[in-house]
């Protein structure tokens, strides 16, 4: 009968079970670390409310607007008539910031249009006095705003009003003209809210 040496260590054993070791320590690490970097990553409704939103225009016509959440927020995208664009070069006199100085819009936007393409306006649908969301008010000469009204937005909450480029009329309690959120044209037809022109 052989005696059993208790102290012969096998190599390839060794070897063996420390691989098998260290591939479950890997496993386990992986196991942990996953669920952990998932749960650190943003939700798609997260994602949604900061990233840039495609808009469709090919189906609006002339005088049409159209209403779309992007961050929290109603923006209004407004295809203007000639006639609504050449009553705004009118509307100076009666404006607060007519060129938009102390105004919240990107530098890229200018003029009295307040927009990339005169067509086109993008507002922040959001009164800068109190945060009320005023309505589309195109009509001049609206019975209930005085005869003398070019056409605009109003807001309902206190009474602010603002032309069809979302410039605040002189003595409203909105302190300054309708945000305007960063855009641009991806096509003819469509345009991203949330983005900045290339070179912009």
């Amino acid at each position: 009968m052989s005696a059993i040496v208790l102290n012969q260590v096998d190599p390839k054993k060794r070897r063996l079970l420390i691989i098998g070791t260290a591939g479950v320590g890997a496993v386990a690490a992986a196991s942990v670390a996953i669920p952990l970097a998932i749960s650190m990553k943003p939700s798609a409704r997260a994602l949604a409310a900061g990233a840039a939103v495609p808009v469709q225009l090919g189906t609006m016509e002339p005088g049409q607007m159209l209403t779309i959440e992007f961050r929290g927020a109603p923006h209004w995208i407004l295809r203007r008539t000639p006639e609504m664009i050449a009553q705004l070069a009118k509307n100076d006199a009666l404006l607060a910031d007519p060129t938009s100085a102390s105004s919240k819009q990107p530098a890229y936007i200018k003029g009295a249009g307040r927009a990339i393409k005169d067509e086109w306006l993008v507002l922040k649908g959001v009164c800068t006095h109190l945060g009320c969301s005023p309505t589309l008010r195109k009509e001049i000469g609206a019975a209930d705003l005085g005869a003398d009204w070019p056409g605009g937005f109003f807001c309902p909450c206190h009474q602010s009003k603002f032309d069809l480029a979302g410039r605040v009329f002189k003595g409203m309690p909105a302190p300054l003209n309708l945000s305007i959120p960063s855009y641009t044209f991806v096509s003819d037809t469509q345009l991203m809210i949330g983005e900045d022109p290339k070179g912009a």
